[in-house]
């Protein structure tokens, strides 16, 4: 396979949604060697959708990839059901197999949207994580101590705070860790909350005789209510949300993070994305920026078609005040077809919007306390401010 080396190219693939390199002479050196290099990054299940939080390492991926890498992709069926605490400020509850088997079923159409997945080596850390000994476990213990756990920053919080940190806890950069030496990896990447869990792959590479890895961190984004994205608080934008709710969710995302979403989560030039930045400043309209950055981001996730149509739908409802063409119909449980369609992200979230007056019909304005059971006639309901639903007798 032939590797591309060119300088500007690698400048690129180590400074965009870069955070931090760890390494970063080596790791340069090696990417104009014209070596092929093995670069991992691995998500636990641990929700069925991934979002474009995400997205940030996995369009990093594809940027190795298409410079001719092989790209390494676990899926953490075994680490997931321990648990990452890395940007928990409580304890992560472990999830049964059960959760962990069902959430992963569609991750790897999923990646697919972004990586040319035929050339992806896909695996499930459960292949050598579920076999380990409590000797083998205890050995790669031995190379940590506690004081190294305890003094990360969320963890000291917590402790400081007099909550509980579970020894659970303390195994999971050394499950993460492993990963690395079971593969054999050159580059791994992650979120910036996962430096401690990144640096513990390169203390058992080294431990193991390997050569440590290069770490490539990215940053993290904000979700729609300016916290963190995050599947557990409802904030994302998934890379599965049907076309006319991506584009809105888009177009309810806080002004300030214009710039950072082009930078970071798509791959427009740099010279469009500074364009953009100029813009902004020099006073344009931020709604123009993010009905840009919605086409942008609908055309990567489903296609350019579906990006005008999502668009217009958008113009229609919005800012003409009607209510859109298309619509997704539900039948049965209605309540279940709300989830499984992601129009709410909750059950907790459809309680807050009802106890508020949030979900009314869209012909009469009637709010309703309680989502109803049957319908008699079509009944399109208005949830929140540009959500829709058509409700089937």
């Amino acid at each position: 396979m032939h590797i591309d080396t060119d300088p500007k190219k690698i400048d690129a693939l180590l400074t965009r949604g870069v955070d931090e390199l760890i390494h970063e002479k080596e790791l340069r050196k090696k990417l104009l060697s014209g070596k092929q290099l093995r670069i991992k990054l691995g998500i636990d299940p641990t929700s069925a959708n991934l979002h474009i939080g995400r997205s940030i390492p996995l369009l990093k991926l594809r940027d190795f990839q298409e410079l001719g890498h092989q790209i390494i992709f676990i899926v953490g069926d075994f680490t997931g059901v321990i648990g990452d605490t890395s940007d928990k400020e409580s304890e992560r509850p472990m999830l049964t197999q059960e959760q962990i088997d069902a959430n992963k079923q569609t991750y790897y159409d999923q990646v697919a949207k972004i990586l040319d997945i035929d050339k992806v080596e896909f695996r499930y850390n459960s292949e050598w994580l579920a076999s380990l000994t409590y000797r083998e476990i205890g050995e790669h213990a031995d190379q940590f101590s506690v004081a190294d756990f305890i003094a990360r920053d969320n963890i000291k919080r917590r402790l400081d705070a007099g909550k509980r940190v579970s020894l659970r806890e303390t195994l999971y950069p050394l499950l993460q860790g492993y990963d690395s030496v079971a593969i054999g990896v050159d580059v791994e990447l992650g979120g910036t909350d996962q430096r401690f869990n990144l640096l513990a792959g390169r203390t058992l590479q080294e431990y193991f005789g390997q050569t440590p890895q290069n770490i490539l961190t990215n940053p993290l984004i904000n979700g729609l209510d300016g916290r963190k994205m995050s599947s557990s608080w409802g904030n994302t934008i998934t890379l599965t949300a049907a076309a006319p709710d991506m584009y809105g969710k888009v177009m309810s995302m806080a002004d300030e993070e214009i710039v950072t979403y082009f930078t970071v989560c798509t791959r427009v030039s740099l010279e469009e994305v500074a364009e953009v930045d100029a813009a902004l400043k020099a006073g344009e309209n931020p709604r123009d920026m993010k009905m840009k950055l919605a086409r942008v981001l609908v055309t990567m996730y489903h296609n350019a078609e579906a990006a005008q149509s999502a668009e217009q739908a958008f113009i229609d409802t919005f800012q003409k005040g009607g209510v859109p063409d298309k619509l997704p119909e539900l039948s049965g449980d209605y309540v279940a077809g709300l989830l499984d369609a992601e129009l709410v992200a909750s059950k907790s979230e459809l309680r807050r919007l009802l106890e508020a007056g949030g979900v009314r019909n869209a012909d009469t304005g009637e709010k309703y306390t309680e989502i109803p059971k049957t319908v008699s006639e079509p009944t399109i309901l208005k949830i929140g401010k540009r959500r829709f639903v058509k409700l089937l007798p």
